[in-house]
């Protein structure tokens, strides 16, 4: 789906990603890389091929909008160095897009590992009049793209059933993306009337509420 927002494109992708067009931009939130191999390491038992999932996803969208930039709006790895950097060293490796990295907090990792495979580690970034943090953050004159919620939305039906779907989250001056990664969980969004939310259902984005 084909979103504006002061004059510039911007397409709401299935993934969670969103893709700025004029400036071939690609925005990606809450991968939390790692957290599958920190949850087995802890004994949650979850499957092995959910790690190949996450870096499969990356490599879809990116090779689907070929951008300029992929900008990681924080929490790319979900705590310490575990397997999955390795594994994320070779994704590196194989992507020609630039890439940055917005810290967020669960990105403690040290900033020397991503600087020496050439991804530049931001506390926020500005361009043009969008401001990119990790946390949602109003700052008067600037539209804000973040993450770090994880928004979702619940769908009722006549029949009293629902399902609960990832979201975009769009108010008046602020866009909060969904998580990218697996296993990340939602946080169910209370919409003001103002509000829209552009929810994930498969490979589709619906127009959920919209003043």
């Amino acid at each position: 789906m084909v979103i504006t927002i002061q004059n510039q494109s911007f397409i709401l992708h299935h993934s969670g990603a969103l893709f700025w067009e004029e400036k071939k931009v690609l925005l990606i939130s809450d991968v939390h890389l790692g957290k599958v191999s920190h949850f087995r390491k802890h004994g949650v038992a979850i499957p092995n091929n959910a790690i190949i999932e996450n870096f499969t996803r990356l490599t879809n969208v990116v090779e689907s909008f070929n951008p300029e930039k992929v900008i990681f709006l924080g929490d790319l790895f979900h705590s310490s160095k575990n397997q999955e950097w390795n594994l994320f060293e070779e994704w590196i490796s194989c992507c020609v897009s630039e890439v940055i990295l917005v810290a967020g907090n669960h990105d403690i990792i040290n900033k020397k590992h991503y600087t020496e495979i050439n991804i530049s580690v931001l506390q926020f970034m500005q361009l043009d009049n969008f401001l990119l943090t990790h946390h949602p953050t109003e700052r008067k004159g600037w539209f804000n793209f973040s993450g770090h919620i994880h928004p979702g939305v619940i769908l009722r039906g006549f029949g009293g059933q629902s399902l609960k779907l990832p979201c975009f989250f769009q108010k008046e001056n602020q866009m909060i993306l969904p998580a990218f990664g697996e296993f990340t969980g939602k946080h169910m969004m209370k919409p003001d009337q103002e509000d829209v939310i552009y929810a994930i259902a498969e490979d589709q984005i619906i127009v959920v509420r919209k003043e």
